[in-house]
């Protein structure tokens, strides 16, 4: 049987919480990028990092960045592997959403379109990742043409939907 063809996905990654090891949340996505490589998933590209407001509760300032990664893995499988590593940088998932974290990531597109994994608890694309600035702006760097499957926009035309400004109302 001959091999499948790498998928390429944009991850999008954030943290709010300094880990013990790799220190504040700027540098938590650095440490985040490398264990990506080293878990072999193909680090192709990693954007600037940016500072974002939090959603919801959580008071403290998040880091924000977008990676690209090739992997034969299908969604389920990567959805696995990025939420052990999360795992191991200290993320436990339970209590409220939106609370505070050490490592966030979240798969936003891949080369396969659009899919829904009831399953896995995988949409993507991710569902709101377009009226997210702090992912369409890192993503600008890293995945500018990539296409939307849904409204067949690429990220740069999301990002310009995001930052124009509207008249204000009469």
């Amino acid at each position: 049987m001959p091999a499948t063809a790498p998928h390429r996905y944009l991850i999008a990654l954030g943290s709010n919480v300094r880990h013990p090891h790799h220190g504040a949340p700027a540098q938590v996505l650095r440490a985040a990028a490398r264990a990506l490589d080293d878990a072999g998933l193909a680090l192709q590209a990693f954007s600037p990092i940016i500072a974002s407001a939090p959603l919801g509760p959580s008071r403290r300032r998040y880091a924000n960045a977008c990676a690209v990664i090739a992997t034969r893995l299908d969604p389920p499988q990567l959805l696995a592997q990025l939420q052990g590593l999360e795992h191991r940088f200290g993320r436990v998932r339970r209590g409220a959403p939106w609370r505070a974290r050490t490592l966030d990531l979240d798969i936003v597109l891949w080369s396969g379109g659009a899919l829904a994994d009831i399953h896995a608890n995988l949409v993507i694309p991710h569902p709101a990742f377009r009226q997210r600035p702090f992912v369409i702006g890192p993503a600008l760097h890293v995945a500018r043409d990539w296409r939307d499957p849904l409204t067949g926009l690429a990220t740069k035309h999301l990002a310009s939907r995001l930052t124009r400004r509207r008249p204000a109302p009469r």
